[in-house]
């Protein structure tokens, strides 16, 4: 794999870890700010909103300029956001930095997938992409635990300041190791939104809505279940957590080693295990070691399909995909958003901390669905191409005297 693959891995590292580091440090940061932890959880709300809009804003905005040059400007704005929350003098700058930090999050995921699938062969492109998002996966392993001891040893502005730090390396990678790839020449913005006409790439992005939100429906409310439920202490739940990354790190190699040859499969086999491992996660919640397991296997199988997903967007975009692409990322956030709305809704309705996996497998389930339309769609549409082709005459053949 190419060197820039590192680059593009260091930024995703940051912006994985920026993201999720939040959610350990909300006591400190609340108490900082006399807020209350409900008020604090709006850094994590700013920050899914601000992705789901700054995706396709930022990308928008960088259609003039080339991808590389984007990339380093979204990685500048991803610095200023967290410099600007570790400096905050009150909650309400905190939160502005966020949102800031938060507009370079999609695009840069959106316009790094097609930089990353540019940089190899074809059938190499989801295994370039697998590597990008390996330096997100790894942030919960590594980045948010490290934040998260960071921010509660020396205070949690000392964590954003790393961060930082973070983002600058990849900011100099970006410029040192990533090629120029320039725009296609002709390809416009409508050429961009033309892509959102194809019902294939609508298709793609409400299987990443409803797939990745099966995960979050169970994962957002992951420590009141292993407290109140498993039986675990709540300082357990930081390795839970870690143990869930490993699950993405696994999944995400695994879905960008078998993407690229068998893309429709692996959606098949893994969104389909992925509802019934969230059904069952209402019974294994209730025993710690089956619990834990159970983690594992919902971070594997939920990332399994990221790769083959974001690779699915990129070739039904062709000729136009970064804007697609960058949409798609939003669309994870969006699942996130929705599939903890859902939770809640459950959980207020007194059904258990365990309902929400319900939620979750009803909505793996449904991205299941979706992917068998999608690929049977497909099937019909390649049908009616040859079947055409089949019906057309051949063109007659010119008088020997007209072809001298």
């Amino acid at each position: 794999m190419p060197l820039a693959l590192l680059a593009l891995a260091i930024g995703a590292f940051g912006i994985g870890t920026t993201e999720f580091v939040i959610m350990g440090l909300l006591p400190e940061v609340a108490a900082d700010f006399q807020v209350s932890i409900p008020a604090a959880g709006f850094l994590v709300t700013g920050y899914a909103l601000g992705v789901v809009l700054g995706a396709p804003l930022m990308t928008v905005l960088g259609t003039r300029v080339t991808r590389k040059r984007m990339l380093m400007i979204l990685m500048g704005l991803f610095v200023i956001g967290n410099v600007v929350s570790a400096t905050a003098p009150v909650f309400g700058v905190m939160l502005a930095g966020r949102v800031i930090a938060s507009l370079a999050h999609g695009a840069f995921f959106g316009i790094g997938s097609v930089v990353a699938a540019g940089l190899v062969a074809p059938h190499k492109k989801a295994g370039a992409i697998a590597m990008m998002f390996t330096g997100l996966t790894v942030a919960n392993v590594v980045g948010v635990p490290l934040g998260t001891f960071i921010g509660q040893s020396v205070g949690w502005r000392t964590t954003f300041f790393v961060v930082a730090a973070l983002g600058v390396i990849g900011l100099v990678g970006v410029a040192r190791l990533v090629p120029e790839q320039p725009r296609a020449e002709g390809v416009r913005l409508r050429h961009e939104l033309a892509a959102f006409r194809n019902v294939q790439v609508l298709l793609a992005m409400a299987m990443t809505v409803l797939g990745f939100g099966g995960v979050f429906a169970a994962i957002t409310y992951i420590t009141p279940m292993m407290t109140e439920v498993a039986g675990y202490s709540a300082s357990s739940v930081t390795w839970l957590l870690v143990l869930f990354g490993l699950g993405m790190v696994g999944g995400n190699l695994l879905g960008g080693k078998f993407a690229d040859r068998h893309l429709m499969p692996l959606l098949y086999v893994s969104l389909g295990a992925l509802a019934v491992v969230l059904s069952l996660f209402t019974l294994t919640a209730h025993n710690k070691i089956a619990a834990a397991v159970t983690i594992v296997l919902i971070g594997g199988l939920g990332f399994a399909t990221v790769p083959p997903l974001q690779k699915r967007v990129l070739d039904q975009a062709a000729g136009a995909p970064t804007l697609a692409s960058a949409v798609n990322i939003g669309a994870f956030n969006l699942g996130n958003a929705l599939s903890a709305w859902l939770g809640g809704i459950v959980i207020a309705a007194g059904l258990g901390y365990t309902a929400p996996n319900w939620v979750g497998a009803v909505l793996a389930a449904s991205a299941l669905v979706l992917a068998v339309v999608s690929s049977t769609l497909e099937r019909r549409t390649a049908s009616r191409s040859l079947l055409v082709a089949s019906h057309t005459p051949e063109p007659a053949a010119a008088p020997a005297a007209a072809r001298r």
